[in-house]
């Protein structure tokens, strides 16, 4: 979808969803923002990110559970207590975004309700209240329960992005699990409350393309 070049160091940033403002620059990590479709201003500098073991990358394609392609364009890492995850961020046709948490080998295809902001116990979340283990919120008819709670600082972002990555972005994060396989995730951090519906999928599920290559690692037959 074309480049853009970092007004800090002159490196390409390749654009992979042209809909996002932000972007990181790969070479020396800084946080661009977009204001139209030429001007680029760089706001601040990201981590660095670690190295992880995860089978994807920038680039990576693939098929929706729907039929829609889709392309790796982002990701974000978050760090807590006892280890990190990466929330990839999937751009399809016509401007459609999801995101893919990726978390000890697990998979959840994720997209953003807003309308879910108004149920009582997410409502009480935003107002600073805790949301403990166990709580459960119906959705859809589905019930969904409580099953990870934790407080993560964010590790760095890579790609295009819709919001910028600081070194000291910090979330209180909150996991649902439904009985058959629903996923819900909502997210706090001083700027509000963002809520993720879906489902746990296996990667292959996904038909990826143009995985990244770990020394060491042979690729699941499922992947190939």
């Amino acid at each position: 979808m074309g480049e853009l070049l970092c007004p800090q160091c002159g490196a390409p940033v390749p654009v992979r969803s042209a809909a996002m403002p932000y972007a990181v620059c790969g070479h020396c990590q800084s946080v661009l923002r977009r204001t139209d479709g030429e001007t680029v201003t760089r706001i601040g500098e990201a981590a660095s990110l670690p190295f992880d073991v995860s089978p994807l990358e920038l680039g990576t394609r693939g098929t929706t559970p729907d039929g829609l392609s889709f392309v790796v364009a982002g990701r974000v890492r978050w760090g807590w207590g006892d280890g990190a995850w990466n929330e990839w961020l999937l751009s399809m046709p016509g401007g459609n975004l999801a995101w893919l948490g990726e978390a000890m080998g697990q998979f959840q295809w994720l997209a953003e309700r807003a309308d879910l902001l108004s149920h009582p116990l997410i409502a009480a979340f935003a107002q600073g209240q805790p949301l403990p283990l166990g709580s459960v919120i119906e959705v859809d008819g589905r019930s969904y329960k409580a099953t990870d709670v934790k407080h993560a600082t964010c590790l760095g972002g890579e790609g295009d992005l819709p919001f910028p990555t600081p070194r000291d972005w910090a979330i209180d994060s909150i996991d649902f699990r439904e009985s058959n396989g629903g996923a819900l995730s909502v997210q706090r951090d001083p700027q509000g409350v963002s809520a993720y519906l879906g489902h746990y999928i296996e990667l292959a599920a996904l038909k990826p393309r143009g995985l990244r290559m770990i020394e060491g690692w042979t690729l699941p037959e499922a992947l190939r």
